[in-house]
């Protein structure tokens, strides 16, 4: 390869300028991630691939190549008071460290990931920033480094954009905001690693030129299979700890009780001929386009009239499974049994956990909860003032819910995921008090389907599982 000038790297919104150099031979010298970008007259390439590339320049060039990407500073913290790891945690640390500092860690609900990610940040002492999939959590992130580290991070989400050497936001905000940041990190760790492969949330690890990369999560699995970008984005699986590895050790032992209901003459009546709608529009579309699915019909339902009344169909029939009658006659009896304990309901719908809310004279947690009334009401169930909490899909993931051993699930997806994202809710480790989780479902409905589908996570595969 010849030189042309000085040899230089930089950042430029997310991404990588290289001048100086001769592009027709540059993939030769294993840096095909370059491509020649005419309008500034120079190759560039994904930030991502910064670590790759500085390496194989100064191997290459040595003293002729010149690095002006930003180059993160040092940390130093205030304090250090976090718990001793437990062997379990140690190991992780240990194998992602092992690992250059590149990869996934995958550890139940409750195990304890976020002292993992926090030991991690102090043997590094560089810039970090943490990506969390919603504000909850972002906040939740801030406390836990104040309170462990004494850093008072910045904060880049909610309205905030307050970029500190440490810092936490969200998945939303990252990739929006990575192009003008993404050079100020060394260490990336994104909680809920899951939510990254998405189309635009991907962005959050391609714009950055972060050598460190840290995902976490208990459950890695998609539904349209982009887990498998994790390796590339975040860098390959570190240390994977086993459900039943944690269970009774690191966990709470636990029960899980499933009980039926039945939808009433009225509501079973509404339900199939909802189900008979959609069925027959289906049908009927697909003799004039074989292979014809719910996304089409989906796209369809603004132009098409009886495309929409279908969806309007399909609507119903949940509301019908979410807000049965019959559940929440079994949710006051399950208050009575369990009066006394905290407890956690998991609705289908806001208008489930609304109506729940209502009904019971209890506090709900919802997605558009403002910040300061879901601090109160959190604050509230955790020193016992609320004895049961509602929510609907917003204390799926990681928010630390300790105080309380029983969950009841009266609706939800049916993915093995929001599953066992759910039961680890209940799962955190308290003395010797065990945990239980109520799975509510209608008979003669599709939540049976969900329900069988939600219990091959192998959390759900115990022979205590029982019904009533």
């Amino acid at each position: 390869m010849s030189a042309i000038g000085p040899i230089e790297l930089s950042f430029d919104q997310g991404t990588l300028v290289l001048s100086g150099v001769n592009g027709q031979e540059l993939s030769a010298e294993g840096l095909p991630c370059f491509r020649w970008d005419a309008r500034v007259e120079a190759l560039r390439a994904e930030a991502i691939h910064y670590a790759a590339v500085r390496t194989a320049l100064a191997e290459r060039f040595g003293g002729r190549f010149i690095d002006n990407v930003m180059q993160p500073v040092a940390v130093a913290w205030p304090k250090v008071d976090l718990p001793d790891l437990r062997p379990q945690q140690a190991e992780a640390v240990a194998a992602w460290r092992t690992s250059a500092g590149r990869g996934q860690v995958i550890m139940p609900t409750g195990t304890g990931k976020t002292e993992v990610a926090l030991a991690a940040m102090v043997q590094t002492g560089i810039a970090t920033l943490v990506v969390a999939p919603v504000r909850d959590l972002m906040y939740q992130w801030h406390r836990r480094i104040l309170k462990g580290l004494g850093y008072d991070a910045g904060i880049v989400g909610d309205g905030l954009s307050d970029i500190k050497p440490v810092t936490v936001t969200t998945y939303d905000s990252a990739y929006i905001h990575m192009a003008k940041m993404g050079a100020g990190f060394g260490l990336l760790i994104f909680d809920e690693e899951h939510h990254l492969p998405g189309k635009c949330r991907r962005e959050a690890a391609i714009l950055s030129c972060a050598p460190m990369r840290l995902g976490l999560t208990a459950t890695p699995q998609r539904s349209d299979g982009l887990e498998k970008d994790l390796d590339w984005l975040i860098g390959p699986v570190v240390y994977e700890m086993p459900f039943k590895q944690a269970e009774g050790d690191v966990l709470a032992g636990f029960d899980l009780v499933r009980i039926p209901v039945a939808l009433t003459d009225a509501e079973q009546q509404a339900y199939d001929q909802c189900s008979r709608q959609i069925r027959h529009f289906i049908m009927n579309r697909q003799k004039e386009q074989p292979g014809y699915t719910w996304q089409e019909l989906c796209k369809e339902s603004g132009k098409d009239p009886q495309a929409r009344h279908a969806q309007k169909a399909y609507h119903l029939k949940n509301a019908i499974e979410n807000r049965a009658a019959e559940k929440l006659r079994v949710l006051e009896d399950l208050f009575r049994l369990h009066k006394g304990q905290q407890i956690i309901v998991f609705a289908g719908s806001n208008r489930m956990a609304i109506e729940v809310s209502q009904r019971f004279l209890v506090p709900t947690i919802l997605s558009h909860t403002r910040k300061r009334e879901r601090l109160e009401v959190m604050e509230g169930f955790a020193n016992g003032q609320f004895e049961v909490l509602v929510a609907n899909r917003v204390l799926d993931e990681g928010v630390d819910v300790p105080a309380a051993k029983v969950a009841i699930v009266i609706g939800g997806q049916a993915s093995t995921r929001q599953a066992k994202q759910r039961l680890g809710r209940v799962l955190r480790k308290s003395g010797s008090a065990r945990a239980v989780l109520y799975e509510v479902v209608c008979e003669n409905t599709k939540e049976v389907h969900r329900s069988r589908k939600r219990r091959k996570s192998d959390a759900y595969q115990r022979p205590v599982y029982r019904g009533v």
